[in-house]
């Protein structure tokens, strides 16, 4: 870990609405965020765009200075990502963030054969990291309308700590973080996106979320 109280954060794919998004999100809540791209220049530009907290780094680089790494890449570039960065996200918790849609059909759910993106992830990565997956169904609009976003946000993984810190990291950026179990779960997360798409495209929304209900009463008794 960094040797403040948070820790860093690093961003592949983080000059995308998603990555940005949360770039922004996280340097509010006073985090230092390292996004990344392919392009070391084209991360530095859009972190001086996005304000104060924030550096550019390429993919490497961005996952090498962060004590935890955001996956936010399209799923067609999922595993070259991973395989890119693997070697020094070793012994770190690797967040994948990443959704299987399969264009032209993506409000479609069109799971891969392994069960889900994450557990993909996992096995590339290697037992030496901790995968968790997140984020799948907070739209990246709500994320830069500023403040937090109004929604929960799914949580999943078998190592529980690095859960537990992932929670607390989603609920600097949306309402709260929700465990969601283990990381083959997390192919429900996955698929709901596919279906939130579907459902912004026939209610012309922008940006529908998904709220767990019952938790206050679960918290008090």
């Amino acid at each position: 870990m960094a040797e403040t109280s948070k820790p860093i954060i690093g961003i592949i794919g983080g000059t995308g609405d998603l990555g940005t998004g949360l770039a922004k999100g996280w340097a509010s809540a006073g985090y230092k965020v390292v996004i990344g791209s392919r392009s070391r220049e084209k991360a530095a530009a859009a972190a001086a765009d996005l304000g104060p907290g924030i550096e550019g780094e390429d993919n490497i680089g961005a996952a090498r200075a962060a004590d935890i790494v955001i996956l936010a890449v399209p799923f067609a570039n999922h595993d070259a990502s991973l395989e890119e960065i693997r070697l020094v996200v070793q012994g770190k918790i690797v967040v994948d963030a990443a959704v299987p849609l399969v264009p032209p059909k993506v409000s479609v759910v069109q799971l891969p054969g392994e069960g889900s993106a994450a557990q993909i992830a996992q096995r590339i990565l290697g037992d030496g990291v901790r995968v968790v997956s997140a984020f799948h169904n907070v739209g990246a609009a709500k994320l830069h309308k500023g403040g937090r976003a109004d929604c929960d946000v799914l949580v999943f993984s078998d190592d529980k700590e690095a859960r537990n810190q992932v929670i607390e990291l989603a609920a600097a950026v949306a309402n709260r973080g929700v465990g969601g179990g283990s990381l083959a779960n997390s192919a429900a997360a996955e698929a709901l996106t596919s279906v939130l798409i579907w459902i912004n495209r026939q209610y012309k929304v922008l940006g529908a979320g998904i709220n767990i209900t019952g938790l206050e009463e679960a918290v008090q008794a």
